[in-house]
């Protein structure tokens, strides 16, 4: 004897399939606009109180088009923002920038707690942002946190100074490793021995940033073997 039918079941398993393709679709572009809009909300709130009363655009917008017009000037900070930073850089490459830069420096490092986390920022933003500067070189995998089990690193710069020194006395050539730990708000340099490090040829840096971000959901494309 059949079973009968079941097209409720039907009809909504059609839709919930529906409904997750449409997460699957609007997801991605909602967050991804939620996110833009929250950065520039940010960075206009921190920018706009800067700026003298008299010129803040909401009040310029009034003057030119009356006490009750209203118009959206979110994203005006951002541009004051770009306007500035590239002020400032075309600045500081001169000579008077510099010296202006130098001599601040000088201010600063008489600060002993400020001048440590201003030579952090400074070299951090100079790691990422100075093309003269290398960042991470390539993914790898690397025994951690024990002998067997294998996590994601990032090499960065050979060892320098005394920590080159210290390592070369171990008769081993070593490379500084980064692990991200997901979701990626913190991880753990590691000095590693380079023949220990199994060098990924075909997971970039940022395939595997994905990767760890995604706690291990969001796998790389991998190039088809020929």
């Amino acid at each position: 004897m059949t079973e009968p039918a079941h097209p409720r079941r039907g009809f909504l398993a059609g839709l919930r399939a529906s409904f997750l393709t449409g997460l699957v679709v609007v997801l991605p572009v909602g967050l991804t606009i939620y996110f833009v809009w929250a950065v520039i909300g940010w960075i206009d709130g921190w920018v706009l109180p800067l700026i003298p009363g008299p010129y803040k655009p909401d009040a310029l917008i009034r003057d030119w088009f009356g006490p009750d017009y209203e118009f959206p000037v979110r994203g005006v900070g951002v541009l004051v923002f770009l306007v500035a930073t590239i002020l400032v850089g075309w600045m500081a490459k001169g000579l008077i920038g510099r010296s202006v830069i130098r001599r601040a420096e000088d201010v600063v490092d008489r600060m002993p707690i400020v001048r440590s986390v201003y030579g952090a920022i400074k070299q951090v933003a100079e790691t990422f942002f100075n093309k003269k500067e290398q960042s991470f070189d390539q993914a790898c995998l690397v025994q951690f946190p024990q002998e067997g089990s294998w996590a994601l690193g990032f090499i960065s710069t050979r060892p320098k100074g005394e920590l080159a020194e210290k390592l070369a006395a171990k008769g081993r050539d070593y490379s500084a490793v980064f692990v991200g730990l997901t979701p990626f708000t913190s991880g753990i340099l590691l000095f590693v021995p380079t023949s220990e490090l199994v060098i990924l040829t075909d997971v970039g840096i940022d395939d595997a940033a994905k990767l760890i971000v995604s706690g291990g959901l969001v796998y790389p494309q991998m190039k088809e073997p020929r």
